[in-house]
């Protein structure tokens, strides 16, 4: 019985021994071929509900994952999650509660803090021309976004009273056939204005929340990607699919160091930023609310003039001009709506990139407009503050003329 004992003991030990290790289940098992499901910015979080919103845990499945030789293509949206968080937490922004569904009073420190962040970027590295720009100019869509706040108890009085009666006196000396040749959106807004609602002010900032957060989660996370691993991480977030081609060749050409590729790189993701990743929310936000989304992108328009020093306002870009009947009319209100594509593509490549590149090419300059504290950018763009400017431009532009 004892010799039975032992060798059933002994059987047991060395079963253990020879039994094939038991392998725990890898840390990057739940988070392969994930869809980005809120790459668009919509939702509050990150990309996917099952993906960690710390570091940690994304650094570990991403370790752990490259070093089993798992294919890029299969762990994208973690890898883009990973430096979509190291993104937020160098802007010192939220990630869990970045939503643009929580509202304008919930999001207004986030909304801020996202150009504080691009001029951050831009002033440690000025050869990022793109960083810069959209701090700049960025910075000046945030006046508009805090101004369309205001709007809602202003519209009538005030500072926008004072800017449509300027608009209403300058109609009402104009020739009728002229008149009635002023473009849809004038039309629009003369229309479908009086009866904007607060409902209609809500909608419209959550849409530019939605557009901002879009920006942000696809072109931060490859910025802060090369400043911390250079393009051994702009080539795995391309074999990963999170970024194409097209962008790529713009990392390279700013690894190249000339002022070429640096300004070729800034038109390359100028593009994507206005063609590729908010065009279709412009769409749909320009079509959206009845009519209002189409009045309140013209509103911001005609607002709208971003603070790269050289840069027109858009009614100054591009004025109205109509002819009627032996007459012709301009007028310094803008020809073109933010919202539509081929328009705003043609007053960035004609006026905003060009007058950039020659602030970027003084590098030195550069980091002294990025430096100056955002409130008071943000303070020295709003529209109820310019509304002298605005009202110059109309009441000495304003011009009715015999063809």
């Amino acid at each position: 019985m004892r010799r039975c004992s032992i060798a059933l003991l002994l059987s047991l030990v060395l079963g253990a021994v020879l039994a094939p290790a038991a392998h725990a289940t890898p840390a990057y098992a739940d988070y392969l071929d994930l869809p980005a499901v809120n790459a668009e910015g919509e939702f509050g979080g990150g990309l996917h509900p099952a993906l960690p919103l710390s570091e940690p845990p994304l650094r570990a499945a991403l370790t752990q994952a490259r070093a089993d030789g798992i294919a890029p293509s299969r762990y994208g949206t973690l890898l883009h999650q990973y430096w979509l968080v190291v993104s937020t937490g160098n802007a010192a922004i939220d990630l869990a509660t970045w939503d643009p569904a929580r509202g304008t009073a919930a999001n207004a420190a986030t909304f801020a803090q996202v150009y504080v962040n691009y001029f951050r970027i831009a002033a440690a590295r000025p050869d990022f021309y793109w960083a810069g720009l959209a701090g700049i100019a960025g910075g000046s869509f945030a006046s508009g976004f805090f101004d369309v706040g205001d709007i809602g108890t202003v519209l009538s009085v005030g500072g926008i009273h004072e800017l449509g009666t300027a608009v209403a006196d300058l109609l009402r000396a104009t020739p009728p056939e002229l008149v009635a040749a002023i473009p849809a959106d004038i039309a629009g807004l003369a229309a479908n204005g009086p009866r904007l609602t607060a409902a209609d002010l809500a909608w419209y900032q959550h849409r530019l929340m939605i557009m901002q957060k879009h920006i942000f989660t696809d072109l931060v996370p490859m910025h802060e990607a090369y400043l911390a691993e250079g393009m051994a991480a702009i080539d795995e977030m391309f074999a990963a699919g999170v970024i194409d081609d097209d962008v790529r060749t713009a990392w390279a050409g700013i690894d190249g160091g000339t002022a070429a590729g640096r300004a070729d790189a800034l038109v390359r993701m100028t593009d994507r930023e206005q063609n590729h990743i908010v065009a279709d929310q412009w769409d749909v936000t320009a079509a959206g609310r009845d009519g209002m989304g189409r009045v309140l992108t013209y509103v911001t328009t005609v607002a709208g003039k971003p603070a790269v020093p050289g840069v027109r306002a858009p009614g100054v870009y591009a004025p109205v001009t109509v002819r009627a009947g032996g007459l012709g009319l301009r007028m310094p209100l803008p020809d073109f709506n933010w919202a539509d594509r081929d328009a705003r593509w043609a007053y960035i490549t004609t006026d905003l990139v060009p007058r950039h590149l020659d602030l970027a090419a003084d590098m030195a300059h550069a980091v002294t407009v990025y430096a100056e504290p955002f409130p008071a950018k943000l303070t020295r763009g709003r529209m109820l503050g310019r509304l002298p400017e605005l009202i110059a431009d109309l009441t000495t532009q304003w011009q009715v003329v015999h063809q």
